[in-house]
């Protein structure tokens, strides 16, 4: 089997290195915090000190981190992974990042002799341990075919979406969309509570008619039950609907609803929820919070 290098281990690339070692893959990993990497270090997977000796000697290097800024540095920084690989070796940038950036990387594994596959994914914590993941894949079709051994043992599909940069994109409208429904969710469980009508029966009418996606149903109830242990960060939905909005200029669509949900994102980070899951942006809009 191909051997495998998995960059970055925080939410979901925790799950992704358990489905890797299930699947057989000799595995090596890589996380800033080295705490991280013991459970998968236990199970049999190989540790390195820098991306640049995790990478080194692998068929394949995925990497599934925080935002363009981390990636560029995993990458392309001192002790980068690039600077590890070997002619040939397929790059999978997992992370949802920028189709800017996505560029960028794939013009410097191509000079290193490299290829890039960008294959964001969509679902959250629980998925990943599953191994339900989606790919949204951009690049080369007979690149995405060598990938799709990896990516399989991850996920229950590869969607091949076009070219390099099309799957960030595609990537970033889901997130958008997604983020717009739980900053209106979060309006709606404030605006209900502050009523004084009965909620669970207002809820109900809600959740069980057009508004309510599966989305707007798991975030409710994580919402009620304050329950903000991670699936998915607030910061990073901020992040995703901030390249959202800079693709929409790019392309010349004003995207006021992202801009809008992007407020509810950066009110709930000021008050320290960055780090919690999406269904805490409803906290500051519940009465006597400090918002």
């Amino acid at each position: 089997m191909q051997s495998v290098t998995l960059l970055g281990l925080g939410t979901m690339g925790a799950g992704m290195g358990e489905r890797l070692l299930g699947a057989g893959f000799p595995l090596t990993v890589w996380n800033r915090s080295v705490e991280r990497t013991r459970p998968l270090a236990a199970a049999g997977a190989g540790v390195a000190d820098t991306p640049r000796a995790a990478a080194a000697g692998a068929d394949v290097v995925v990497s599934m981190l925080a935002d363009d800024a981390v990636s560029r540095d995993v990458w392309l920084g001192d002790d980068g992974a690039l600077a590890g690989t070997r002619s040939g070796t397929l790059l999978i940038e997992c992370s949802t990042v920028s189709p800017g950036w996505i560029r960028e990387l794939g013009a410097a594994a191509s000079e290193r002799g490299c290829v890039l596959v960008d294959a964001p994914v969509t679902g959250s914590r629980t998925q990943a341990a599953s191994g339900q993941l989606l790919f949204l894949a951009g690049g080369e079709a007979a690149d995405i075919e060598r990938a799709n051994e990896v990516l399989m043992a991850m996920g229950r599909a590869v969607t091949h979406i076009g070219p390099a940069g099309s799957g960030a994109f595609v990537k970033l409208v889901n997130n958008f969309v997604c983020g717009v429904q739980v900053a209106a969710i979060a309006e709606a469980v404030a605006l209900i509570e502050a009523s004084g009508v009965d909620r669970d029966k207002a809820l109900a009418v809600l959740l069980d008619g057009a508004p309510g996606s599966p989305l707007v149903k798991g975030v409710t109830a994580r919402m009620l039950a304050q329950d903000y242990d991670v699936h998915f960060r607030v910061d990073l939905m901020g992040k995703d609907l901030s390249y959202a909005m800079e693709e929409g200029t790019r392309h010349h669509v004003v995207l006021v609803t992202a801009a809008a949900a992007l407020q509810r994102f950066v009110e709930a980070s000021r008050n320290g929820l960055g780090g919690r899951d999406i269904a805490a942006v409803v906290e500051p809009l519940r009465p006597g919070h400090p918002a």
